[in-house]
Order: C-alpha cells, then structure tokens, then sequence
C-alpha cells in the first residue's frame, strides 16, 4: 500500500483562506471563459491546455453550467446567472429534441444545469426539462436484473450491464421522485445501486467499472474494465464514483447499509494514493510511475467524503473530513490553475481515457483539464467554504 490513514494525517490540510483564494481563481477563470462558452460549451477535455468551443454534445456539458451556477452562488454576479440559464435552456432543447441522449448520463447533464437552475431560481422551464431527462434515463431501467443500462439500445443484449459511474445519475430520479410524488423514480435508483454493490465491489474493496448481467435472467455475469488499465483493477476515477456515488444515496434513502460500504470503498482509494496524493489514473500505478495522475478522481472523492461526514459519528466524521482537507490542499498547490495563459481550464493534470492492453480506450485528454474535474474541484472549494444545498 502507497499510504496508511495514519500517514495521510500528517500531509497539510486546506483552510478556508486558502480554498478561498482558490475559488477566486476558479471564478476569475470562469468569468473570462464566458465569452466563449456561453451559447456554447467547451470540449470535453483540453488540448494542450486549452478548451475548444463545442455542441451541447456528449455527457460532460453540464460540468461546465455546474461550474457557472457555483460561481453565481460565490460572487451572487448576474453575469453568472443569466450565462447559467442561457445554457439551462440549450439543456431544456436537448431533452426536447433527444439530441445525444441514448445513454445513462442524465444526470451528469440536468442534474447539475437544469435542477440546479430550478433550485436556485425558481426556473420552471428548467424543472420541466429535468423532469423529462428523469423520464428518459428511467426508460433505461432493466427489470431483468434491476439496474440502468448504462450504454447502447435498451435491452441490447451486447450492452446489458451497468457501469460505476451511473451511481452519479441516480440523484435525478430520487429528485424526480420527490418532486412529483412519483415512487417508482426513488425505486428504480435504489434498485439500481443495490444491484451495483452486489456486483461491482469486490473482496479487497477496489471496484470494477462494468459489470454484465445475463439478459435471459437478470442474473450478474462478469466484470470487467472499460477506461480501467486491467480488469481486475481499480480504475481510480471510477473508484471515486462509488465513494461520492454511495454518499449520495445515502443522503435519499438513510440506508445505515451504506456507510459500510462507503468507508470500504473509501479507505481503498485513500490507502492506495502516491505519496503527493494525487492518484494515477489507475491504481495500479504507484510513487515513481510515469504514468498520468487523473486529478478529477481525487476532486470527486473529495466531494464525497464532504457529503457523507454529514452523517457519520464524530470520530468517523473526523477522520473523513480530515483526508477530504488534505486532498484538497494537494490539488490547490500541485494542480490548481491560477494562469489563464496556460490553460483556460480550473484543474490540471486530468485522464480522460488512458489506453491499455485489456482495455479498448484510446489515450484521450492525457495529462489535460476535464470539465468533470473542473466542476468537482469547484464543488469541493463551495463545501468547504460554505453549507452549501446540492443540485444532485
């Protein structure tokens, strides 16, 4: 192992004066991004430091609106908020039109624009537009093994599994549910990580990325990776999903199950960081590799122990706070950007995809900024810096 609980303590730990020289460099980035990336988005990683001007395409734009709706609620500037609801209505048109939308990432989309842009403004165009993505990524329910497709046609038997990362997009349905009064979104999201964690974590308390279910009777098949360097690997991004992904269940549902499983999965991606706590992009990599760090795994783990300590006992809540603090200070020093003439994006130092021999990726956005990574490294400033209300 890289590292013990123990040791992690001793690294330094983010305050509130320097998350928040932070976030004022995260919002002085957005505000000059927005010329750009207001009517439209930015690609889904950098290149060579640099985000290129895209469609409402693919399953990362609502990063970019989240990133926006955090910096209307630090600065309270109106600038924010109208570019923010500029983009909610692009959101409310994708839904509409079905334009890119035949997977599971729903919530990655809506949750963070058009939720958000409800919660905060009251916009009922914004509600309606969630509402609908709500109902499509339900249309992804399987009942034959309980769980959401995550890729492909529905019911397509080459495609019949669920991945890690849909763990994310549960917070739309149990949304919906609590806004319509409607059961059956909160059941199929609690359906759906039962039957995850019945699956995807394993023994040693790594997880899989996807996992396979048998189409004719619903039962789990197998495992494997899909962005993951083996296998039988732990995929760092992907064992981030499940710590932030169990934290939000557990926010809906209270399952005292779940705080179990949250600190297996947990103490795993703690206890396998490098000693700069910055992870690989797998864990498979360790002090000295050459491989590239995925700075977006350790933001989105940050976010997740932030939530979950909500609800745990002191000592627990202590010890999870503490490691989310000392993340975040070595993201802030060794990957936060501060140069607009180096990158115009929020966190360096990200892996979109990485290929390997067992897996079928080609190296995308390798060592560049993520929107995903952006908006977590901003969400995990907001947490500290305030009690901030959720959009998931």
């Amino acid at each position: 192992m890289a590292q013990t609980l123990e040791t992690i303590m001793g690294y330094p730990a983010a305050d509130k004066e320097l998350a928040r020289k932070a976030m004022e460099d995260g919002v002085r980035i957005i505000r000059a991004d927005l010329g750009e990336f207001t009517e439209h988005f930015p690609s889904s990683n950098s290149f060579n430091g640099f985000y290129q001007p895209t469609e409402n395409v693919e399953w990362t734009t609502g990063f970019w609106t989240g990133a926006i709706w955090l910096a209307y609620e630090y600065t309270k500037d109106e600038q924010f908020k109208q570019a923010a609801k500029v983009q909610a209505d692009s959101f409310f048109h994708r839904i509409e039109r079905k334009i890119d939308v035949n997977h599971h990432d729903m919530g990655f989309l809506f949750s963070l624009s058009c939720v958000a842009a409800y919660k905060l403004t009251g916009d009922e165009k914004a509600r309606e537009g969630a509402l609908m993505a709500a109902e499509h990524l339900a249309g992804r329910y399987r009942e034959k093994g309980r769980f959401l497709q995550a890729w492909g046609n529905t019911g397509e038997a080459s495609e019949y599994r669920l991945i890690i990362d849909c763990l994310l997009n549960l917070p739309l349905l149990y949304w919906a549910s609590e806004e319509t009064g409607e059961k059956r979104y909160a059941q199929m999201a609690e359906n759906h990580i039962r039957t995850a964690m019945k699956c995807i974590l394993r023994e040693d308390d790594s997880t899989y990325h996807t996992y396979f279910m048998d189409p004719e009777t619903g039962e789990p098949s197998y495992g494997v990776t899909h962005q993951g360097n083996r296998d039988q690997s732990a995929w760092a991004r992907g064992q981030a999903w499940g710590i932030y992904g169990i934290a939000l269940s557990y926010h809906y549902l209270k399952d005292e199950s779940y705080i179990r499983l949250f600190t297996r999965v947990t103490d795993f991606f703690l206890t396998h960081l490098p000693k700069d706590l910055i992870p690989y992009w797998d864990f498979d990599f360790d002090t000295g590799s050459t491989e590239p760090r995925d700075s977006s795994a350790a933001a989105i783990a940050v976010c997740g122990m932030l939530e979950m300590a909500k609800y745990l006992d002191e000592a627990q809540r202590k010890k999870y706070t503490d490691a989310a603090h000392r993340l975040l200070y070595a993201l802030i020093q060794e990957c936060g950007n501060r140069d607009l003439s180096r990158s115009n994006g929020l966190l360096l130092h990200g892996t979109y995809a990485r290929g390997s021999r067992e897996n079928t990726c080609k190296d995308r956005g390798v060592d560049e900024c993520n929107t995903w990574g952006d908006y977590f490294y901003m969400e995990a400033l907001t947490r500290v810096l305030s009690d901030w209300k959720m959009y998931w």
